[in-house]
């Protein structure tokens, strides 16, 4: 899960973007890397060899998180399989962006490899602070056949792949970070309330609707005293969009921008996105938190776990967390749903995708893509998956391993619902260098329209602004 203000990140990111890149400290070339047009790929040949880098060291930067632990604790076997020794440095998400943008932005290359975010590559990407991983991907001297890309969800890993052009599709151009674990949005729920009041999962919006303002007027008179009906975000955030919101809005075949001859123009102003929104802020009104425009996925989740939200549509990792044994007030009483279908039975779903990168200005690029080679990898994947918390695998092998399906069928429902929206979940957004500015804006016309402000008008006026800044 994540911290979401990334105000300072849009500053600094800006700001780097904008200057030009720092050369003083070196090329950026070595361990095989090549000048010119090139890739630092093309330098490996012959058969394929984990121990090529044997005696090397890479320095990795990593937000503090579940995946992370799981990851420092298999080091060694890294280390015994490879030669490589990894020093890393790990910071809570309050900064961790801060330090990556600056480091990136400097070309000093403190770091060979480090997490971000899929959205983070419309940022990092056309500046050039990222390796293109593709060359890597597709020499067999480098990158060993138990590797397996045909492996991955493809949905997944062509979030990561972007052409650098605001507008286009992702699943085109380079290959700027690899999947390594994600998030689908989901309904979690309690059903203790459920039970008590007859309820079922909301299959349609409408119906979602309905059922969270009857559990806020009904949950209270059967014992949950103070429950409300569904937790999703409200803060001034670019998270507040991404997650519920963005997934039904996309299930309601709607768009955030729409490219047309090139120019990446706002869609959210359509009656159709306007009609939705003022029925998400509806819905949120009657049924949702008290004080809704301060909600973070952390109040979510832990409204979820309390027994103060009767659902909450959202990561599933965020409900997940607090339905595991002795989490929470509710552990053992809450269960996974894919959420309601849109028009026609959609279930288009918006993702978070934890990735590794490698620094476009590191001397050492062999050893990083070794390491980031055996980070993805089937075997440290599965280990993280059964043994930690690693609970939405990257990889289809992992997902279908008996020792994760074991351990995930205490969860009713995860592994069910995992499996209906795997398919259909991918990056919702249009992928443009705005985007979290963009989206920031977004959230807070949302609170406006929550507020009792005209939702037509609001978002007319959120789409001129954006229609100056982006495209």
């Amino acid at each position: 899960m994540r911290g979401h203000d990334r105000r300072r990140f849009l500053a600094l990111t800006a700001a780097a973007s904008a200057a030009p890149l720092l050369t003083a400290c070196g090329s950026g070339f070595g361990d095989g890397a090549q000048e010119g047009g090139g890739s630092a790929a093309d330098d490996v040949t012959g058969p394929f060899d984990w121990k090529r880098a044997d005696g090397k060291t890479v320095k990795a930067l990593l937000n503090k998180h579940p995946y992370t632990d799981a990851l420092i604790a298999d080091l060694k076997s890294f280390t015994r399989k490879t030669g490589i020794k990894v020093e890393y440095d790990v910071f809570p998400e309050d900064n961790y962006f801060d330090k990556l943008t600056v480091d990136l932005s400097s070309g000093r290359a403190s770091y060979d490899v480090f997490m971000l975010g899929a959205y983070m590559v419309w940022q990092y990407g056309p500046p050039g602070w990222l390796e293109d991983l593709g060359p890597w991907m597709r020499n067999a001297a480098a990158t060993g056949a138990e590797w397996d890309q045909a492996d991955f969800f493809p949905n997944l890993l062509q979030a990561d792949q972007w052409s650098l052009k605001a507008g286009a599709p992702l699943g085109q151009g380079g290959q700027y970070a690899l999947p390594w674990g994600w998030e689908t949005n989901v309904v979690a729920y309690n059903t203790e309330v459920f039970d008590k009041l007859g309820l079922k999962p909301a299959e349609t919006f409408d119906e979602l609707r309905e059922l969270a303002g009857t559990i806020r007027r009904k949950a209270p008179a059967t014992g949950f005293d103070g429950m409300y009906g569904v937790a999703v975000r409200g803060s001034r955030s670019w998270a507040t969009i991404h997650p519920g919101f963005m997934t039904m809005y996309a299930r309601n075949g709607l768009k955030d921008f729409a490219v047309e001859g090139g120019t990446v123009k706002p869609a959210m102003n359509s009656p159709e996105a306007i009609a939705f929104t003022r029925d998400w802020a509806d819905m949120v009104k009657k049924g949702g938190p008290p004080s809704w425009t301060s909600y973070t996925w952390y109040q979510c989740s832990s409204d979820l776990g309390a027994k103060k939200a009767g659902m909450l549509f959202d990561a599933d990792t965020a409900a997940y967390f607090q339905a595991v044994e002795g989490a929470s007030p509710a552990s053992g009483k809450i269960a996974f749903h894919p959420g309601p279908k849109g028009p026609g039975g959609s279930l288009a779903t918006n993702m978070w995708i934890w990735s590794l990168g490698m620094n476009a200005k590191s001397k050492k690029k062999l050893p990083a893509w070794l390491f980031l080679q055996w980070a993805t990898g089937k075997e440290h994947l599965l280990k993280s998956a059964v043994r930690y918390n690693h609970i939405d695998p990257v990889r289809r092998s992992v997902s279908q391993d008996a020792a994760y399906k074991d351990k995930m069928k205490a969860i009713p429902g995860f592994i069910d619902t995992f499996e209906a929206v795997v398919d259909q979940t991918k990056i919702q957004f249009t992928p443009q260098q705005q985007f979290f500015d963009a989206t920031t804006s977004w959230a807070a016309a949302l609170q406006e329209i929550y507020g009792g402000k005209n939702a037509s008008s609001v978002l007319n006026g959120l789409a001129g602004d954006l229609a100056s800044k982006v495209g």
